[in-house]
């Protein structure tokens, strides 16, 4: 396969982690990959260093935190005439210690700009693109979170405090300063990670319901505990050396990068994934040859009218309405 025949995905995040190991695994079945990264230098010698070769990926730069940024992406991509197959959505920021909230260009807080608002905005843009295509299999994944899901037993830690939108009184109050979470209460930064996460699958079921008769997939998934992504960079470092020995050799749960990275490209990619509307998880305890399935999500995460609700505001606050 070469040029527009082959199946080309945008996978945000693909500088490192999962988002680098679901690309090379992609690129590993014949894709063409486009890496939505901020820093593009690293992004290509990352690339290089798992053996994406230059002929199967297109790095582009894209800032979730800016939606100036997000918008400028969209126009590139374009640019490479290139049918998209599937978008990715993968890239997360996590700030666990911050005490004060961090802002981004927009004014909005930065964990649910980059996590949730930026990939909306990626999402709304990119739809007519993957509705276009001619490309038979066409699915845009969003990668959740096990601790913004109470249905598995790593979302039932209420530390620092369970994921919980409310009302959305922060959003509809416009989200700026000194706004700095979704249900307008007071900033806790774990919270706000796992709120945007929350987002991000309800967001994931709103697109079903409104765009499955499209021909497009739209699935969430949990691959794993990937305990020592880059993702726990912003963490204490005491914290990045035990957490993924608690998870190899207490819980069971964890997961490698790589092995991540083939969970999604199996979603993006893999005929036995052609269910639209569900969350894919491998569980919190990993079994040799375990196989996916379609994981319950909590009841906040599989309340349409709050999905619905969720999706007008955020129109609002990214300029869609």
């Amino acid at each position: 396969m070469a040029g527009n025949s082959q199946p080309t995905a945008i996978v945000t995040g693909a500088s490192s982690g999962v988002g680098l190991y679901g690309a090379k695994s992609l690129a590993d079945k014949g894709w063409h990959v486009i890496m939505a990264c901020r820093n593009l230098e690293k992004a290509k010698q990352a690339a290089t260093t798992v053996g994406i070769k230059p002929e199967q990926r297109t790095v582009l730069h894209l800032d979730l935190a800016s939606l100036q940024s997000v918008r400028q992406f969209v126009q590139a991509f374009r640019e490479t005439n290139r049918p998209l197959s599937s978008l990715v959505c993968n890239a997360a920021v996590y700030l666990p210690l911050l005490k004060e909230p961090q802002y981004s260009e927009d004014g909005y807080e930065l964990s649910v700009a980059t996590n949730h608002l930026g990939h909306f905005l990626l999402c709304e843009l990119l739809l007519d693109d993957l509705k276009q295509s001619p490309a038979a299999d066409k699915r845009l994944i969003i990668l959740g979170t096990v601790t913004a899901n109470s249905k598995e037993l790593g979302g039932k830690i209420p530390i620092p405090a369970p994921p919980d939108l409310g009302n959305m009184q922060g959003l509809a109050a416009g989200f700026k300063a000194p706004i700095s979470m979704i249900n307008g209460k007071k900033f806790k930064s774990g919270k706000a990670y796992k709120d945007s996460k929350l987002c991000n699958m309800l967001i994931t079921r709103e697109l079903h319901r409104r765009y499955h008769d499209t021909g497009i997939l739209f699935n969430s998934l949990y691959p794993g505990c990937v305990a020592d992504t880059p993702l726990f960079r912003n963490h204490y470092s005491l914290f990045q050396t035990i957490f993924p020995w608690f998870q190899k050799n207490i819980t069971g749960g964890y997961v490698s990068q790589a092995l991540a990275g083939e969970r999604v490209a199996a979603v993006v990619a893999d005929p036995e994934f052609k269910q639209s509307g569900v969350h894919w998880s491998w569980g919190n305890r990993q079994k040799q040859g375990r196989d996916a399935f379609v994981q319950e999500l909590s009841a906040e995460g599989s309340d349409d009218t709050k999905a619905k609700r969720l999706w007008e505001l955020s129109e609002t606050l990214v300029g869609t309405a």
